[in-house]
């Protein structure tokens, strides 16, 4: 913290924290990102999980049903036999998207700090 930066800005229901709690999971803020990117903003669950090596299904859709709560996406069912499902960004979610993309450009162009940070983190286990 500053010096200087006045206590309430970091009280437990500040932006910053309040962003991440949004962020807290991994997934949330990669559905996001692929979402957008690869799937022009709509997927249906399995190519959703597809497009997300190392996800299960459970916790694909434990993080769907919180971003749909969050109102980051919306799920449509269709009344097929079996039903499809698919999620779309909201206006919301859409919101989020440009600082994931930053955040995601800067782990890009810092790939190496990211490594240096990951060896550190190894030698003392």
């Amino acid at each position: 913290m500053r010096a200087g930066s006045p206590d309430h800005e970091w009280r437990e229901d500040c932006a910053p924290r309040r962003v991440l709690e949004i962020f807290s999971s991994k997934w949330t803020s990669m559905i996001l990102h692929v979402l957008d990117t690869r799937l022009d903003g709509c997927a249906r669950t399995g190519v959703l999980q597809r497009s997300l090596p190392g996800i299960s299904k459970k916790m694909l859709t434990q993080t769907l049903r919180d971003m749909e709560a969050d109102g980051l996406v919306m799920r449509r069912v269709y009344g097929t036999v079996p039903p499809a499902v698919d999620y779309t960004l909201t206006p919301l979610g859409k919101r989020f998207v440009e600082p994931i993309e930053l955040l995601y450009g800067w782990g890009r162009a810092n790939a190496d700090a990211l490594d240096s940070l990951a060896e550190r983190r190894a030698e003392k286990d």
